[in-house]
């Protein structure tokens, strides 16, 4: 048995367990999260490790079979995720010991924490179409707690929405889930695409297609759905948001790019052709949310939608080259949009205000966190060679070898505004004139910020050493037979 394969899942769901037993003793639920997270990025790096050196890993719970038991499988993509996943968490939560506030630190928060963790390793690991969606609602279950703790008009306002949202999303997960074993007979994802090649171009399967882009549409926040995205992540506090940010909607991206390059290519030219439309659009209304705003959260906010469409632009076009740039992309925009979230909150801490022009002068007393938003906003719009330039670039090449100059014309200037949107938070906040903030020193918040900084920078300088296991996802993404051979073990 694989055991590592399960580690990821069994260590965050086994110490939400042991914390739900001890909810007033904080101190001990601080040390036991961050002996658990820590424990997570190792056991995730050494998944990682087995994965690039002895391919893909598979565990089939219960020693059932492929396809009759219930399939955990790690590829390169899937446990690129699981440790980018784990090392967001550790920051996010090293961050909530100095400002997810006591009080909701005694209500659960740090199991709810490793349970939403679950969710999204469960996710990102599951070889079943079925479990795909058990995992996806253990992940909401657990941010619906996290939305409302606390208990502010705003969180429950938001939460309502938001709970609403996603039950409608969950249930047409189930009819999509129903109508393809009704057409296949098997959920196993392997299984699936073997049974889809067997039937081959089918309109019933291209309308399952359609309703599975519905559903992780919604989750992911694709145009045009999504209006809940905005008001809802602007409600919960800096290190929720910050984990909502960087993990929640890519869940819904890697569920579009495991489905759209395994179950569904045999209508590619309808299929991908929509994906690469409502991308373009996602790309359109995210640059003109963010551009708008003058509000730090806003502008971040609608700068992961801006980032959504971009990397499901790169899944619509399906070649190597596009897939290569999405992984890079999505990795990226994973730790750069926590790391802004957590730098807007540290922000936050010192005006109490979020409007750019309610305060200036930042810079003079916190040049550090100045520079490092400076840095931050630069790696976040793509400026080589920070970590944003390769995936953008990877994709745009690949829209111009596929004679979609448009396109690529959309994502360039996107970038620039993003850019731009982001910069209008430098310029306004940080220079100028001292106005709207009191000096308080930085606490030890600033630390997780530093640390993802830290890898960003460095996963942008040390590309060459990320990419042998970024072209391993590519080839088994590009060539489906290898995760079929690797499931039913042909």
């Amino acid at each position: 048995m694989n055991n590592l394969l399960l580690l990821p899942i069994l260590i965050p769901l086994v110490t939400a367990i042991i914390l739900i037993f001890f909810p007033k003793h904080v101190l001990w639920q601080r040390a036991v999260s961050a002996l658990a997270t820590m424990s997570l990025v190792v056991a995730s790096s050494a998944l990682l490790y087995r994965v690039h050196t002895d391919g893909i890993q598979t565990l089939n719970v219960g020693n059932w079979p492929a396809p009759f038991g219930i399939t955990l499988v790690s590829d390169s993509l899937s446990a690129l995720l699981v440790l980018t996943t784990s090392i967001i968490a550790l920051a996010c939560l090293l961050y909530s010991f100095y400002a997810i506030g006591h009080k909701r630190e005694t209500f659960y928060y740090y199991s709810f924490f490793q349970f939403l963790i679950v969710g999204v390793n469960g996710a990102f690991t599951t070889g079943d179409l079925f479990n795909l969606f058990v995992f996806f609602e253990v992940m909401l279950m657990s941010s619906y707690v996290l939305f409302v703790l606390g208990g502010t008009k705003i969180q429950l306002r938001e939460a309502i929405k938001y709970t609403l949202v996603n039950v409608i999303s969950s249930a047409l997960f189930v009819v999509g889930v129903a109508y393809l074993y009704a057409v296949t007979g098997t959920l196993n994802m392997a299984h699936l695409a073997e049974r889809i090649s067997e039937i081959g171009m089918s309109p019933i399967l291209t309308v399952i297609a359609v309703l599975f882009i519905i559903v992780f549409g919604l989750k992911g926040a694709i145009f045009p759905l999504y209006f809940w995205l905005p008001a809802a992540y602007y409600a919960p506090p800096t290190p929720i948001l910050a984990l909502f940010g960087g993990l929640l909607t890519k869940v819904g991206v890697y569920s579009i790019l495991r489905t759209f390059t395994l179950l569904f290519t045999s209508d590619v030219g309808y299929t991908h052709t929509l994906l690469a439309w409502l991308a373009l659009g996602t790309i359109v209304i995210g640059v003109i949310g963010a551009v708008a705003y003058n509000d730090m959260r806003y502008i971040v906010i609608y700068n992961i939608i801006v980032a959504v469409g971009v990397m499901i632009f790169g899944v619509a076009m399906m070649t190597p080259e596009s897939l290569e740039g999405t992984i890079f992309y999505m990795l990226q925009d994973m730790v750069m949009k926590a790391t802004l979230f957590l730098l807007v909150g540290i922000v936050f801490s010192i005006t109490s205000s979020n409007n750019i022009r309610s305060f200036s002068g930042l810079m003079s007393s916190y040049p550090l966190l100045g520079w490092s938003f400076f840095i931050a906003a630069l790696s976040l719009a793509g400026i080589p060679p920070l970590s944003g330039f390769i995936g953008k670039l990877l994709i745009v090449k690949a829209s111009l070898h596929a004679g979609l100059l448009f396109e690529a014309i959309v994502i360039l200037l996107s970038s620039l505004l993003v850019l731009y949107s982001v910069m209008k938070i430098f310029m306004n906040g940080f220079w100028g004139e001292e106005k709207g903030f009191e000096r308080k020193p930085l606490d030890g918040r600033f630390v997780p910020v530093l640390l993802l900084l830290v890898l960003s920078i460095a996963y942008g300088v040390g590309i060459e050493f990320i990419r042998p296991f970024v072209v391993d996802a590519v080839n088994v993404l590009a060539d489906p037979n290898m995760y079929i051979q690797a499931v039913l073990k042909e």
